[in-house]
């Protein structure tokens, strides 16, 4: 069985985004030269996710609307990890939304259902974070 491990990395403008990275996924399982097995994507920061859905602007306003109501970034002192840091929210918007997707490998190609993409989702940016991709097979 092979196994390919790579890091990519992100920078973000906002504190809150959503990248769609299914090409640089991709990128990664044609490097690994694996046809059959499993995928592994995820995100190395607690206040970042990994997740699967529709590539729509329309979709990812509407996770973010749900997001915010859920756990809003402002009055920082409504939660109490906020002492010396401004991201509670962050980590409970990771929480929400995953952290890491596992797709099936088949002939070489991420096996999706229709309109599927991996995105990152960003809740506390404006500097580097990473993502882990691992691939096994054959």
């Amino acid at each position: 069985m092979k196994s390919y491990r790579k890091e990519l990395w992100f920078n973000t403008t906002k504190r809150r985004e959503f990248i769609n990275v299914t090409q640089h996924i991709d990128r990664c399982l044609s490097e690994s030269g694996i046809k059959e097995g499993l995928l592994l994507c995820n995100a190395m920061h607690i206040t970042s996710s990994i997740f699967i859905n529709d590539d729509e602007a329309g979709l990812h306003r509407d996770f973010e609307r749900f997001l915010e109501r859920l756990a809003p970034e402002k009055p920082y002192d409504q939660y109490d990890h906020n002492g010396f840091e401004d991201n509670a929210d962050a980590h409970i918007k990771r929480t929400i939304m995953g952290r890491e997707v596992v797709v099936a490998v088949t002939n070489g190609t991420l096996d999706f259902g229709p309109w599927e993409q991996i995105f990152y989702g960003e809740f506390d940016g404006k500097r580097r974070k990473r993502v882990l991709v691992k691939i096994i097979g054959e």
